[in-house]
């Protein structure tokens, strides 16, 4: 299909363009930018006047429940999620069950993800066998299958000796490694920030001490391997600045955060909400504000969803017995639209933190809108005013914290490979 976008403002990080103009998509591909090539004739206008034409949005950590965890949500149902959201591209972490130890799992995952609408899905491949922290995976292997990088997840890691084995093996061969800091004896059974918030609600606490010792160990073998790492999900105003300082020092690392650890605290946890329950906990606000501030001064590479879709029976608990987690791939553009207007951000920036920079870090075409590249377009209205209900989102999981609050910014239109694949309804 032919498709002529008209009249939005284009702006596409890579470049650094901010115009209004016209895009023209044609085989699947970003044909050109203003001027219209010879012969074009669009089987479809999209009139994109007051609207923002931007780079397919790409999330780095989308649960998308399949294998094993089908009573969650289905593949299907966060496919259609995630382009509702914006999200053309997205990365899948391997703490399904079983965990994405194997090439044929992998391979049956991207079979299964290409023969549905959505986004592109490039899995995460587990680190060490069935996630268990004790023998390295295949991962020559695994990355023939597809694999664009290696991590445990939320698994634990208790033992240095493999993850020094895992970062010389990457470093041989050139792999990422994405590691979520967390010792797993400092904070073992804790459900939030340890501080006077958990303290008079009765709640086991995870100090911060239990992410930056793990941190601390990580950015040390990396220095001595020279292992390429990316920092999933930072949650604390002293990792942020360890992470400053391993940058300066020349270390080949990346991090991003959450989208709720840059609007909630620890504060929020009062009214034991079990749809508060993340992990990494929601932490003190001076970590909050530490996070706002180092996404605007470029510390943090990238913004994500960390869309984890829990069952209701799993939420309706008390909050220390509930699964922790949230949905959120059609949260992550609003909630960065409302980070960058709270802290005067230009919108460029903002767009780049969910699109360009996280497709470099997971090392895949797309976050940019340059003539010949895959047309992976999302187009939004940055004022449109809506409330988050169950009804409002897609995902089959509804367990967010930020139901009921209201949200301003909303897809209109999502392209994948030069096709719609997600129109809002009038």
């Amino acid at each position: 299909m032919k498709i002529r976008i008209s009249n939005g403002r284009v702006i596409d990080p890579m470049s650094a363009r901010d115009e209004v103009a016209d895009i023209y998509v044609a085989a699947g591909k970003i044909v050109s930018i203003g001027a219209a090539p010879a012969d074009f004739h669009a089987n479809r206008t999209l009139d994109a006047s007051g609207l923002v034409v931007c780079p397919g949005l790409v999330d780095l950590s989308v649960r998308l429940r399949e294998p094993g965890f089908e009573y969650r949500a289905t593949l299907e149902s966060e496919m259609l999620a995630a382009a509702a959201g914006g999200i053309t591209s997205l990365a899948c972490p391997p703490d399904t069950d079983p965990p994405l130890d194997e090439p044929g799992l992998v391979e049956m995952l991207k079979f299964r993800a290409k023969n549905l609408p959505g986004p592109r899905v490039y899995p995460i491949g587990a680190m060490t066998q069935k996630l268990e922290g004790m023998m390295l995976t295949e991962m020559a292997e695994l990355t023939e299958a597809g694999c664009r990088a290696f991590t445990q997840a939320d698994a634990p890691m208790t033992n240095n000796q493999v993850l020094l084995r895992a970062m010389e093996y990457a470093a041989t061969f050139g792999f990422a490694l994405w590691l979520r800091p967390q010792d797993v004896s400092l904070a073992r059974g804790g459900v939030a920030h340890d501080g006077a918030i958990a303290s008079r609600l009765g709640l086991p606490g995870i100090p911060v001490l239990a992410e930056t010792v793990a941190l601390a160990t990580i950015l040390q073998l990396a220095r001595e391997t020279g292992a390429r790492i990316h920092l999933a999900r930072l949650s604390a105003r002293e990792s942020i600045a360890m992470v400053r300082a391993a940058k300066a020092q020349g270390l080949a690392i990346t991090c991003d955060v959450a989208t709720p650890h840059v609007h909630l605290s620890e504060n929020d946890l009062v009214s034991f909400d079990s749809h508060l329950h993340l992990v990494p906990p929601l932490r003190s606000l001076r970590d909050r504000d530490a996070i706002r501030e180092a996404l605007r001064d470029g510390s943090v590479d990238a913004l994500c969803s960390d869309h984890t879709p829990v069952d209701e029976d799993a939420k309706q608990v008390p909050f220390g017995e509930s699964v922790p987690g949230a949905s959120g791939v059609e949260l992550l553009l609003p909630l960065t639209l409302k980070w960058a207007r709270e802290m005067g951000v230009p919108l460029m920036q903002a767009i780049d933190l969910i699109s360009w920079k996280p497709a470099q870090i997971l090392g895949v075409p797309g976050g940019n809108l340059a003539v010949g590249s895959y047309a992976d377009i999302c187009i939004f209205d940055e004022t449109a005013d809506w409330v988050v209900t169950p009804k409002a989102l897609t995902s089959q999981g509804d367990n967010t914290p930020f139901l009921n609050h209201p949200m301003q910014g909303r897809v209109r239109y999502t392209l994948i490979d030069g096709h719609i694949d997600f129109e809002a309804p009038r």
